[in-house]
């Protein structure tokens, strides 16, 4: 992507790796970097954008994933006028804009504003809430929980990392890291989730529950702490017990204690794969790299989508819709590389590495071709230890890789896996 002229050109070495045995090969693993965390949270915003190899970062929160295509619209023809012709999607279903001009225009600013995308100033980067992108029945709940965060003062102090889940009885997105989750499991019953325990509250009180949690995770967690795993166990339980928040057989009642049960987490569903789904499509975005064509189809076949943690877009009744989808250069076979293939964006743009971890991936893509029976394992391509960008489940990290490494990750990797870090967002 092409970026401001003042872009450097010096990076920063590799980290040192681990590696995994595959036969008689070995597939390079970056190492764990949870020990070694900086204090300061810098996960950027459009009011906080960070400065990159490429240029300034912005990144724009969307609750659930859910936004008009109107909106897309516009912020890829805001990243094309100011920076680069594409918008990432995140592993939170957030949009990035990279290659900005440093100050930001006041006009970029102002545009970004009027797509209603920066509801609250204050609370621009903690707005991090993943939802069940095909539950058309949490938009409301999704809607309302977004409100209530952006109205709580105290709640603008939660980390950029802190991330909030809903989900329904399919157990969708509740895979992914979260910090607090809610699953609404019937109309009437549900549970909260947060670390490993849980507690049945009713959906008519999940979001006062949800907001006490992140409150009192804001109130008592210690200066470093990001995520709710960071706490020791009896600091999480006494997240829960600070104020009782009623359960679904009892009325609403200030004060009174509820149980804890220790749950291990909630059942939860795989990541949603490209393909049709009753009447919605999931459309893969090849590398996450949103562009204007992608976005001209998508606003033909809907005037609202989803976009989900897992780099693809569901288009709620676009079943109809799946050959121009295709044509326009959106996945939406199930299998093949850019199903199972993802990468962090990688030399020249991130100063931390000098493996083009882009030109990686479409290399291994090209050499699997259009065989949708090769690839066995999504593979996501890293360049340092960050590991920016991975799934919690299932995913092979290789860094620094080459284009078979890669391709022989995909399809004959069998029983190695790397455990995911908890680093960048991309």
């Amino acid at each position: 992507m092409a970026g401001p002229s003042r872009t450097r050109t010096g990076f920063r070495r590799l980290a040192a790796v681990g590696s995994l045995a595959v036969g008689p090969r070995t597939v390079t693993a970056v190492s764990d970097p949870s020990s070694d965390r900086a204090a300061a949270d810098r996960c950027p915003g459009l009011l906080r954008p960070f400065i990159a190899d490429d240029g300034a970062l912005v990144r724009l929160r969307l609750p659930g994933g859910r936004v008009t295509t109107s909106v897309l619209r516009e912020v890829v023809r805001l990243a094309a006028e100011h920076g680069a012709p594409v918008v990432q999607l995140t592993s939170r279903g957030n949009l990035q804009l990279r290659a900005l001009p440093d100050p930001l225009p006041s006009s970029f600013v102002e545009g970004v504003e009027a797509t209603g995308l920066l509801p609250s100033a204050s609370h621009e980067r903690v707005r991090n809430v993943l939802a069940a992108p095909l539950a058309r029945d949490l938009d409301g709940l999704v809607a309302e929980f977004d409100a209530a965060l952006c109205a709580d003062p105290g709640l603008a102090r939660l980390p950029g990392r802190f991330l909030f889940a809903l989900s329904d009885a399919s157990g969708s997105v509740l895979a992914e890291r979260w910090d607090v989750a809610y699953q609404r499991l019937t109309p009437t019953t549900g549970f909260l989730y947060a670390g490993e325990h849980r507690r049945e509250v009713a959906p008519a009180d999940a979001v006062a529950a949800m907001v006490d949690i992140a409150r009192q995770f804001v109130q008592s967690a210690p200066v470093g702490a990001w995520n709710i795993r960071d706490l020791p166990d009896a600091r999480i339980t006494d997240l829960w017990r600070l104020r009782a928040v009623p359960t679904n057989e009892s009325p609403r009642t200030e004060g009174r204690e509820v149980a804890i049960s220790r749950s291990g987490g909630p059942r939860s569903a795989p990541p949603l794969r490209p393909g049709v789904v009753g009447s919605d499509v999931v459309a893969g975005v090849p590398l996450g790299m949103l562009d204007a064509d992608h976005v001209d189809a998508l606003a033909d076949a809907a005037a609202s989508v989803v976009l989900t943690p897992w780099r693809s877009v569901v288009v709620r009744d676009g079943a109809t819709h799946v050959g121009s989808l295709r044509a326009a250069g959106l996945v939406t076979e199930p299998d093949g590389a850019w199903a199972r293939l993802s990468a962090c964006v990688g030399a020249p743009s991130c100063r931390r590495t000098t493996v083009r971890t882009l030109d990686l991936a479409r290399s291994a893509s090209a050499a699997i071709g259009s065989d949708a029976g090769a690839t066995t394992r999504d593979v996501h391509v890293v360049g340092c230890e960050r590991r920016c960008g991975t799934g919690p489940s299932d995913t092979v990290l290789v860094a620094p890789p080459t284009v078979a490494t890669v391709v022989e990750a995909m399809t004959h990797l069998q029983n190695a896996t790397a455990e995911p870090a908890d680093r960048g967002e991309p």
